[in-house]
Order: structure tokens, then C-alpha cells, then sequence
């Protein structure tokens, strides 16, 4: 009764109090009703003052939350994107084909649908594929997908890496089977293949070393794996170590050295360089181009500046590889019949001395494509153009030249290319033109009825 008796009484003040406030309001000067409507106004746009710890739950994301964009930020340095995501497809959903030297390998679906995706790892089941090559049962994983880098990431990161891909949505696909012959496709070889090339273990600081040198190591050699497609390999698709990061051939594109070597590697370049390439694409020395185009556009313009620059502090500290020499100066007639197309079709972007223009054509002179000891992937270039504005955003797209110009042409300009403005490399033959032009996509590939020599 007591209570009740409380309630009433309180309940009868408020009508009082409503009705006095009423009275008042409605006997006010009519003159001050503008000045009343603005104090209105301003306070209907005056955020409601909140207790501290209010306003902290209001902007402090939650632990989950937290973790899952940490793991969005992993995924991109490790670019999973590019690999997991086909051209047109539900991101990560897989189905993008790899061609390696042994078949094409499609990769999986990443997304957290139970049946055709990894929904039904667990944590401990993604952490083994990172840092061990297995899948969740414990089968062998292909190197394709590069654990042999992945495994030097730290624990934490894996965690919130698998936060961040249970967060995504769920896609049901199943990406083709992989295209791998006999003995290739017996997953159980991979485990001698483990034992000659793969250590595990998350990467260790140097402590001889400062912390952006330590943080530019993890990233280069461990999410970024840089050295899958800058290392040269051997039969078995190992990694060659007594020639790290002196470049390689992936799907017929030349990844340049990224060592010291001032003449087909990054010497030349200076931090700000490296930096300004990762982020977009371009510096006064090259532009994207080939497999790397995907690696820019989906990971490292994405990266943060402090972790670039912490890239970048630790390449320019690679030990210069040896500078290969060309075996043989190549033939004065291929020489002369490559000057005849750049002059026709390639001095009016790249400039008569091969400059180029920063920004938007890159200079060929002393380029470290032009003076790779293969010179593949400058006929890839010829034959197929270049993707650089996904990137690049002034730039204008190089033209294929596949249809126009004949094997004979493209090794001839290749030829002159690898050869001119202070470059000096060996020459490339029509039939290595040939083997590339013969694993483009079709028609792509076809090459001209007849092209007469400009």
C-alpha cells in the first residue's frame, strides 16, 4: 500500500508540473516564437550527452568484430582474393585454374558453405593447412596453394584470418577437378616432396634486426610469398635456393629478380620506388604487368603505408644476385627486321630510345624485363598486350599484337628489344614464340594469315 501510495503521489506532482509548463509555454510573447523554433532545432541536432562508458560500447567494436577485420586485413596481404576468386565469381568461392608444369589446378572454395566450401573446418583445421599443408583430413595439399610461405605466419593472424572467412557468405560451388595426370594426382607423393622442401615453423625476429626490418621480413617471406613466382624451380616444383629471388616463369610471364642486381634485378630502385610500384602499379622504372597485375590490384595497393615501407626496408637489404650474361649477341638480320616493327608499332608509346613516358608507357631501357636471361615473357607481352589500367588508372592499355604480327615478327621485336637501349640479352627464337602463342586462349592465339614484314 506504501508503495502504491508513493506511486500516486509522484504521479499526481508530474501532472502539475506538465500543466504549469503548459501555462507558461502557452502565455509567452508570440514575438519570441522564431527564436523558439531555432532552440529547437539546434537541440534536435545536439547529440544527447553519454555516459563514458556508453560512448566507449558505441564506437569500440566488439572482440569478434575486432578479429574479423583483422582477418579481412590478413587476407589481403596474403592476397587470397586473387587465387580464390575466378573472373565473374562470388569472391572466394574458387574455381580459377593454375597451369603448373604437371596439369591445371583449380582452386578451392573458401567460403564457409559446409558442402563445397570450408564451413565445416575447425580453427585447428585451418591452422593446419597454414602452417602444416594438410587439409581437415589431414590429406596433403597441393604447393599450388603456398604453404611452404604461409607457414611462417603467426598464430594470431591465422585465427583471425579464419575469423574473417567464417564471417563471409556462404557460396555452394564446386570448382572443376584439377587436371593433373598419373602419378601427379596421388597426393600421398607430396609427403617426400614435404620432406625435401618444406619446414614448418611461424617466423622467428631477427634480433639483430629493428622491427620494420622484422615486420618487411614476415610479410616478403611469409603472407606475401613473394618467392612462389620470384624463385626459380626445379623438376619436382621446388624452389631452387642456391638462386632465390633471382626470378622465374610462371604461366609463360617472366617475375623479375628482386635482389640487388643492378642490371636484371631491383638495384636501381630506391624504396620509394619499390613503394610507389606496390601501391599503384607504376614508377619511373616499369609498370605492372602479367601475374602481378593481380597481386597489386588485390593485395598490395591495399596494404598499409607502414607495412610497404617495411617491404621495402627489407628488399633493398637483398644481396645483389650474379648479373647473367647473354649467351650470344643475337643475329644483325633479326636485329634489323625487329627495329622495322618497333618503328612501326611500338616507338610511338615507348619513344625512338625505348623512354617511354612516366606514368603512363613504360621506359625499356635498362629494364629488368628487357634484360631477363628469358625472354618469354617479353613475347607474352607482344603477343597479348598488357592489363595495366585495372591499376593504373592513367594509363593506356598496350594492344595485342597476336593477331598482326607473325612468330617470325614478335621474336624479331623481342629480339631487338631485349638488345637496344642499353639492354643486352639473348635473342628469341620464333619457336619459342610459337609454344607461347600455342597456350593462349582461343582465338587469342591465332596468329595472322599472312604479315608482311613492315
Amino acid at each position: 500500500m506504501v508503495v502504491n501510495w508513493k506511486r500516486g503521489l509522484m504521479a499526481a506532482a508530474g501532472v502539475l508540473v506538465l500543466g504549469a509548463t503548459v501555462a507558461v509555454a502557452a502565455g509567452q510573447n508570440a514575438a519570441n516564437a522564431p527564436a523558439a523554433a531555432d532552440n529547437a532545432a539546434v537541440a534536435a541536432n545536439t547529440p544527447v550527452p553519454a555516459d563514458a562508458a556508453v560512448q566507449a560500447a558505441l564506437t569500440t567494436p566488439s572482440p569478434a568484430d575486432a578479429l574479423i577485420e583483422k582477418g579481412k586485413y590478413v587476407a589481403i596481404l596474403g592476397d587470397c582474393a586473387a587465387c580464390h576468386t575466378r573472373p565473374d565469381g562470388p569472391a572466394l568461392a574458387g574455381g580459377l585454374g593454375l597451369k603448373t608444369p604437371f596439369g591445371e589446378i583449380y582452386a578451392p572454395n573458401i567460403t564457409p558453405d559446409k558442402e563445397t566450401g570450408i564451413g565445416s573446418w575447425t580453427k585447428e583445421d585451418f591452422a593446419r593447412a597454414m602452417h602444416h599443408g594438410k587439409d581437415d583430413k589431414k590429406a596433403n595439399l597441393y604447393p599450388a596453394f603456398p604453404y611452404v610461405y604461409y607457414t611462417l605466419t603467426a598464430s594470431d593472424d591465422v585465427d583471425a584470418l579464419y575469423a574473417y572467412l567464417m564471417a563471409q557468405p556462404a557460396v555452394k560451388y564446386t570448382p572443376p577437378k584439377n587436371g593433373l595426370g598419373f602419378p601427379f594426382n596421388m597426393r600421398i607423393l607430396l609427403t617426400p616432396w614435404n620432406w625435401l622442401h618444406f619446414r614448418s615453423g611461424e617466423y622467428k625476429a631477427d634480433a639483430g634486426q629493428g622491427a620494420e626490418w622484422n615486420r618487411g621480413k614476415y610479410l616478403f617471406d611469409g603472407l606475401g610469398h613473394c618467392a612462389q613466382c620470384h624463385t626459380p624451380k626445379n623438376m619436382m616444383g621446388g624452389d631452387k635456393k642456391s638462386k632465390a629471388l633471382q626470378g622465374g616463369l610462371l604461366e609463360d610471364w617472366w617475375a623479375p629478380d628482386l635482389t640487388g642486381n643492378k642490371v636484371q634485378g631491383l638495384g636501381n630502385w630506391s624504396k620509394d620506388d619499390i613503394v610507389a610500384f606496390l601501391k599503384a602499379g607504376s614508377n619511373p622504372h616499369a609498370n605492372v604487368y602479367g601475374s602481378m597485375v593481380d597481386v597489386v590490384q588485390h593485395s598490395t595497393s591495399q596494404w598499409k603505408d607502414e607495412d610497404l615501407a617495411a617491404l621495402a626496408t627489407y628488399m633493398k637489404t637483398l644481396p645483389a644476385s650474379p648479373v647473367v650474361a647473354a649467351k650470344a649477341a643475337p643475329a644483325p638480320a633479326q636485329m634489323t627486321a625487329g627495329k622495322q616493327v618497333y618503328d612501326k608499332s611500338c616507338a610511338s608509346c615507348h619513344g625512338a630510345e625505348g623512354k617511354g613516358e612516366a606514368g603512363l608507357y613504360p621506359s625499356l631501357a635498362g629494364s629488368g624485363g628487357g634484360n631477363a636471361p628469358n625472354g618469354t615473357g617479353v613475347a607474352h607481352m607482344v603477343l597479348v598486350g598488357s592489363n595495366t589500367t585495372a591499376t593504373i588508372q592513367s594509363a593506356d592499355p598496350m594492344p595485342a599484337f597476336a593477331a598482326k604480327l607473325n612468330d617470325d615478327q614478335v621474336a624479331a621485336v623481342s629480339t631487338y628489344i631485349r638488345n637496344s637501349f642499353g639492354n643486352k640479352s639473348g635473342a628469341v627464337l620464333a619457336k619459342d614464340v610459337a609454344k607461347v602463342r600455342a597456350r593462349l586462349p582461343k582465338p587469342e592465339a591465332k596468329p595472322p594469315e599472312s604479315a608482311k614484314a613492315p
